[in-house]
């Protein structure tokens, strides 16, 4: 219901709805949400009950059948219903908000390009972002983000946190400046671009020239340019061509083992510049440009699905501040503090966080 009073007050406040037409919409918009989102989607399950702390959201019947999940979630509690508990931890601190995307913001999809974002996100991404400061940081090329995101609002690191455009950084003296180039962006926004691998690029390209020509004639292999980082996805790989496209993607690495090294995430294989940097390392970048490198008035969230959101949950544990939350439906090791099942919960949990701060800062 929480959902429903943040939309209407949107709502009211943008578009002078009366108190009956007000009501209409949110009856409308609640009648909507039920039939397409939970009756189509089955989704009934995993509706969040906002104003309640507990170890899932699930409901007993489906936990019964998943004990490991469920014990799972006693170490990595659901980050909805543990909201009012971890909000708690605010008390004046400055909440920043990261963000993977693909599996996080939108779901796993079959063909990466088109990995689209849904509309209630965004809008949920927009309003978090109007609050607090916040930051998207994927594996897919910065442009490539921002082409499927359109908003203007966050900061942006593409290629695993390799490419980073953020806020103005003058006077960063622990990061090296030959990879950092204050600039203007279209709007006319102060912004400093931050590229730890640019040297890389000359290679990278030679790679990405080599596995296109030689992944050609292996059905369902896609070469992505990411930028600072080469993906191979291999969903519609099928499995007696899977060997031959292993084995050329190894060929070619091994051409250029000095400089760079493979990768794996799901059904994608990913060639990195060997440096050391990673999504941890642009989220300390980025706190540091916003002026929390050494703050404790900073409570730092971090929400991501994939095997490289692990260097960003270890930061933040080792810093001992913020949470890093898990986005998965599956029990599997991982340095985070709290989960989410999937995207849907995703939106659920970042609604609710825009609503807090609606009130927080009112």
């Amino acid at each position: 219901m929480i959902e429903y009073i943040y939309l209407g007050r949107r709502i009211l406040r943008y578009w002078r709805a009366s108190p009956s037409q007000l009501k209409l919409c949110l009856i409308c918009l609640k009648n909507f949400f039920y039939k397409v989102m939970v009756k189509e989607n089955n989704i009934e399950k995993w509706l969040p009950g906002p104003q309640v702390d507990g170890p899932s959201n699930f409901n007993t019947e489906d936990s019964n059948e998943d004990p490991t999940y469920i014990s799972w979630l006693e170490k990595h509690p659901c980050a909805i219903s543990s909201f009012n508990r971890m909000i708690s931890a605010v008390k004046g601190k400055q909440v920043v908000v990261f963000l993977d995307y693909d599996g996080t913001l939108s779901p796993i999809v079959n063909d990466p390009d088109r990995a689209f974002m849904s509309d209630p996100m965004r809008s949920a991404v927009r309003e978090v972002a109007r609050l607090f400061p916040t930051a998207i940081i994927s594996g897919r090329s910065r442009d490539k983000v921002h082409e499927f995101v359109k908003l203007d609002e966050v900061y942006y690191a593409g290629s695993h946190g390799m490419d980073i455009m953020g806020p103005p950084a003058l006077h960063l003296k622990s990061y090296d400046g030959k990879y950092q180039t204050n600039t203007v962006d279209d709007k006319g926004n102060e912004t400093t671009l931050y590229q730890p691998a640019k040297e890389y690029l000359p290679s990278i390209k030679k790679i990405l020239k080599e596995l296109k020509r030689r992944t050609c004639d292996v059905p369902g292999a896609f070469v992505e340019d990411n930028m600072f980082c080469i993906s191979v996805h291999y969903r519609h790989v099928l499995d007696e061509d899977y060997g031959t496209l292993e084995e050329i993607i190894g060929e070619v690495v091994s051409e250029y083992s000095s400089s760079f090294h493979l990768t794996r995430g799901k059904k994608v294989m990913e060639i990195r510049p060997s440096i050391q940097w990673n999504k941890g390392n642009a989220l300390l970048y980025l706190l540091q440009t916003l002026g929390f490198s050494d703050s404790a008035n900073v409570l730092p969230i971090y929400i991501g699905d994939d095997k490289t959101d692990e260097d960003a949950f270890k930061v933040l544990r080792v810093r001992g501040e913020g949470y890093p939350i898990i986005v998965s439906s599956v029990p599997r090791g991982t340095s985070a503090s709290h989960s989410l099942r999937d995207p849907s919960e995703v939106l659920s949990f970042l609604v609710r966080l825009a609503a807090w701060g609606e009130d927080a800062l009112s």
